[in-house]
């Protein structure tokens, strides 16, 4: 589809260095954009763009380092002269157990990671191109955002406020910034072990079709979204998630073919 093409496009992609953000990074690079791919780590970052070659390259830039984020959009401008699209993928979850029982270090980095570094870089890309020249931003959400589930409240609660704060920056930001989400269900990624490793084939089973996520499923969703494909889109969270959200899938499996 030619609306997909992303060729002459720059795109920032925080928290890069492996799982949605990687795979992320690897379809914009694939869809033709010029890649800028951000880790804690200089060194991990420069090993996430060396896997996807070209003209991709690496930025050590913790996600709430302003002054590491201004100068990883001033980079990226220098080497590429634009900033056409920005993926808020990095997150965190220190926080595990009943909300109540979480201290304010734990909710701080939370929501600091969570919600404060979308809104950060948005603004420092906006100011720095996407304000005069447009752009697209993805933000990673979730579908936790959307429901409540035991022992990640606290994390659930950050990424509803990022969807929020999506339509907020749509609105603010509207004509020239497009402005959406990705709500994962879960996916194989080292931050959602805990959902998924002990038990995968019984999580599998009880989602409509019947596997967990890989991040290329969620890469592609974020590959649409920033394109002219979606030039007509705003404002929303789109749910990836194998119908994760309607239910446990079993019950429904196992009385197929009645009535029928």
């Amino acid at each position: 589809m030619a609306g997909l093409d992303l060729t002459g496009r720059t795109a920032v992609v925080t928290g890069a260095s492996r799982g949605i953000g990687l795979a992320t990074a690897q379809a914009l690079a694939a869809a033709g954009a010029n890649v800028v791919l951000t880790s804690r780590s200089q060194e991990a970052a420069d090993a996430a763009a060396a896997r996807i070659g070209g003209t991709a390259i690496g930025v050590g830039a913790h996600a709430v380092d302003e002054d590491a984020a201004r100068r990883c959009v001033e980079l990226t401008l220098e080497r590429f002269g634009s900033l056409d699209i920005l993926v808020n993928n990095a997150g965190t979850n220190p926080a595990f157990g009943p909300v109540i029982d979480q201290d304010h270090g734990r909710f701080a980095k939370t929501f600091d990671v969570n919600l404060w570094a979308p809104l950060l870089w948005t603004g420092l890309a906006t100011r720095a191109w996407m304000g005069e020249h447009g752009g697209a931003v993805v933000n990673t959400a979730s579908v936790g955002g959307m429901a409540s589930e035991a022992n990640i409240g606290l994390y659930n609660a950050s990424k509803a406020a990022l969807i929020h704060l999506t339509g907020q920056l749509a609105l603010e930001l509207s004509p020239k910034v497009r402005v959406n989400a990705v709500a994962p269900g879960v996916v194989r990624t080292r931050l959602a072990e805990a959902l998924w490793k002990e038990h995968e084939q019984a999580v599998s089973a009880s989602t409509a079709l019947g596997r967990i996520g890989e991040p290329a499923d969620i890469a592609s969703a974020v590959a649409f979204l920033v394109s002219d494909a979606a030039s007509w889109i705003t404002g929303e969270t789109m749910v990836i998630d194998s119908g994760q959200l309607l239910g446990d899938a079993l019950p429904f499996r196992q009385g197929a073919g009645i009535g029928l």
